[in-house]
């Protein structure tokens, strides 16, 4: 970017939150800290006690607080009709990933600015028509690939950029989506099966997959090989010791168990950590009552290995350029790291090892090597949700100058 686009702006820009979750909460987070900025205005969200949370933290007015996308857009719709103007300038879409067409192009429709989380779409299909809506419509669309923003890979970026160690020829990169991580979202949660949702490379490692495109960009893959498979979360993995217990609440096996639902979410509880992944699995507070409540009844309560998942659990992707580099790329469960990302840049003329804290650049020819520790804003991914917010928020204007994210 490398404009301050604060200098341009006088009033803050106005957003509406589709989905008071995780990724919503994240962004919308990015108000309360820069409120000069941004400013949430309007929220949709179904479950009532997410929502008013959501709704106090920000004062949004009584009015333009909705149950849901359509009553949003509803209400949006009958206030470019009767005073001509939208509700907000720009629309956040953080809901589930099977529903990010119909909700951008409802909003698209009524030209909005759009912030819409990733992946873009769960197909080919859905990704050109939304491509299309927007090229159509003229607005700003920004997805959320948050990595290619974080102060981490944009420092990274920059030395790739800069060809001072010549040509990138190969890249390995893993990323370590953590054993409890995956358990919790791909096994029990709402990505665990590509039928609901998609498959995991694309819910997952869409990320991993735009950085390393982006740093070979303008080069495009040429030849991509790929295997991938659910090897542990299945019946067959399942240890003798748990019998035929179904929930963590009923097996014997419970307290040697790596996956055990009370040692991921009510142990951290009742330790005092109410954060996630605790957090995500009850509508407000995540407190000892509420997180009991989920596990003996709900679906974070269910044993790993008599889940209906479907997704892979590790998966392998090799890439070829059209200037001959190369890059492979892993996705395990099956790590103590937490999304950690192990990344090895190797160029004509030297190399870059870096695991999203900090990198090592060693230049062959000086025979040194230079450790690089950019800091962190804060949020996940390396310090990026908050660096992502500042850059994607503020293309998201209305009128006058305007800077459009990468698509």
């Amino acid at each position: 970017m490398g404009i301050d686009v604060a200098t341009y702006f006088s009033e803050p820009v106005t957003l509406a939150i589709v989905g008071c979750g995780q990724r919503g909460k994240s962004y919308a987070k990015y108000a309360l800290q820069e409120p000069s900025r941004c400013k949430v205005v309007a929220i949709a969200e179904p479950r009532p006690k997410t929502r008013a949370i959501t709704a106090n933290a920000h004062s949004v007015d009584a009015t333009l607080i909705f149950q849901s996308w359509q009553d949003l857009l509803k209400a949006s719709e009958d206030t470019i009709k009767t005073i001509g103007k939208r509700l907000a300038d720009a629309v956040i879409i953080a809901v589930q990933d099977h529903m990010h067409l119909e909700v951008t192009l409802a909003f698209i429709e009524q030209g909005y600015h759009i912030l819409c989380e990733k992946p873009m779409a769960t197909s080919i299909e859905e990704c050109i028509r939304m491509e299309a809506a927007v090229k159509k419509a003229g607005i700003i669309f920004g997805m959320g690939h948050v990595l290619r923003y974080s102060p981490y890979n944009r420092a990274l970026t920059e030395i790739v950029r800069s060809g001072r160690l010549g040509q990138l020829i190969n890249v390995v990169h893993v990323e370590p989506v953590g054993y409890y991580h995956f358990a919790h979202s791909y096994v029990r949660g709402n990505w665990a099966k590509e039928k609901d949702s998609c498959f995991s490379l694309m819910t997952k490692s869409c990320h991993d997959i735009d950085i390393l495109c982006h740093w070979l960009s303008p080069e495009r893959p040429t030849r991509v090989s790929s295997f991938g498979s659910l090897q542990h979360f299945r019946k067959a993995g399942k240890p003798a010791e748990a019998g035929a217990a179904t929930r963590c609440y009923d097996c014997a096996y419970e307290r040697d168990c790596a996956y055990s639902a009370k040692k991921i979410y009510l142990e951290p509880v009742c330790q005092g950590n109410t954060k996630w992944p605790a957090s995500t699995i009850v509508d407000g507070v995540p407190d000892i009552e509420n997180i009991t409540a989920a596990l003996q009844g709900g679906p974070y309560g269910q044993c790993v290995y008599e889940c209906d998942n479907d997704v892979c659990d590790n998966q392998v992707v090799n890439f070829e350029f059209s200037n001959g580099a190369t890059a492979s790329f892993t996705m395990i469960a099956h790590t103590k790291l937490i999304c950690d990302r192990q990344t090895r840049l190797h160029f004509a003329f030297g190399e870059i090892v870096g695991d999203m804290n900090t990198f090592t650049v060693t230049d062959f020819r000086t025979r040194q090597s230079t450790v690089h520790t950019p800091k962190t804003e804060g949020g996940g991914h390396g310090g990026v949700i908050l660096a992502s917010s500042a850059l994607s928020l503020r293309q998201c204007t209305r009128g006058g100058r305007s800077f459009s994210a990468q698509t």
